[in-house]
């Protein structure tokens, strides 16, 4: 696959590594807004060809597919200006907040025979296999709790990740890995709560999320820019306890701990490069291998959720799904 890399945004760095483990992808092409940006960018990593604009990039012949780093609120109309060029679409997480256009995206998608593929890089990871075939073992017993946590402290305001008009904000930026990582464990949630802290640029710079799924399972997630850099997904059961102290950036390092009777045991996981693994799984769809891990319906259902929390955080209410 010849992958061409639609903006030169930090993440670019993760899947650049990524490529470089994995023979399926080569990444040909970068466009920018800025044309000496470009070929800036092009020179550092060794990139054959850079574009002026973003619109050049997709009007290039020699790119097969694109990954979409820009700001969330610019990933649902490059995604459809990509698939109306005929290119496959990695794009990076979440894909939006609304689900309808996560709907109209997909179905663009597969009304013209492409693959489209939101990057939650830490579901291709092993760890994240790991942790759902322990959970569907039944190695914690029936679920009761899952409680996800991600944040690192934002400073600087001026960054994408604190502007309203480009969709920033804790949940969407980090939030949207725990209502993720919920879900894998305990499927889709019926209602949920939720309280934010607004920042003065009018983004959540903190949200506490409360997620009721069936079967008496209830989640607690917590995304924040004003707390020190932690992560952990812990899924607790009648029967024991399940914790991964690196779940998100498994490259962070930590290890996936079981405690069960008393007894406390590091369970072994596969090393890997999530975002290698995340192009594999890429490339293999948009060769006909299969369909790609996250699809539509897992986009939709992250959008609906993430969609609930912000409307109940609003209207200090809670909201069904």
């Amino acid at each position: 696959m010849r992958l061409g890399l639609l903006s030169t945004a930090n993440i670019n760095r993760q899947i650049l590594a990524g490529a470089a483990g994995t023979s399926r992808v080569d990444v040909v092409a970068v466009g920018s807004r800025d044309e000496a940006k470009a070929q800036a960018y092009a020179r550092e990593h060794g990139i054959a060809t850079a574009h002026g604009s973003y619109e050049a990039l997709l009007e290039d012949a020699d790119v097969d597919a694109v990954y979409i780093s820009l700001p969330n609120g610019m990933h649902h109309e490059w995604t459809l200006r990509a698939l109306e060029a005929g290119k496959h679409v990695l794009c990076e997480k979440p894909y939006t907040r609304h689900p309808a256009e996560a709907e109209e995206a997909f179905g663009a998608a597969e009304t013209a025979g492409l693959v489209l593929t939101e990057a939650f890089m830490y579901r291709h990871h092993p760890q994240t296999a790991t942790i759902e075939r322990l959970v569907r073992e039944g190695a914690v017993g029936r679920i009761r709790t899952v409680k996800a946590v991600f944040s690192f402290p934002l400073t600087d305001l001026t960054n994408v990740r604190a502007l309203p008009e480009l969709d920033g904000g804790a949940l969407m930026d980090v939030g949207c890995y725990c209502v993720s990582g919920s879900r894998v464990v305990a499927g889709e949630p019926v209602s949920v709560l939720a309280e934010q802290v607004v920042g003065e640029t009018g983004v959540d710079m903190a949200l506490y999320g409360t997620l009721r799924f069936p079967n008496d399972v209830v989640a607690q997630i917590e995304a924040s820019f004003v707390a020190p850099e932690r992560q952990s997904l812990e899924v607790v059961g009648d029967g024991g306890v399940l914790r991964a102290f690196a779940p998100w950036r498994v490259d962070w390092g930590g290890d996936l701990v079981l405690e069960r009777d008393g007894a406390s045991e590091v369970v072994a996981v596969e090393e890997a490069n999530s975002y290698t693994l995340e192009l594999d799984d890429f490339a293999g769809a948009a060769e006909g291998d299969g369909n790609p891990l996250l699809g539509r319906a897992d986009a939709v259902a992250q959008a609906r959720v993430i969609d609930a929390l912000y409307r109940a955080a609003g209207e200090h209410a809670a909201v069904a799904l």
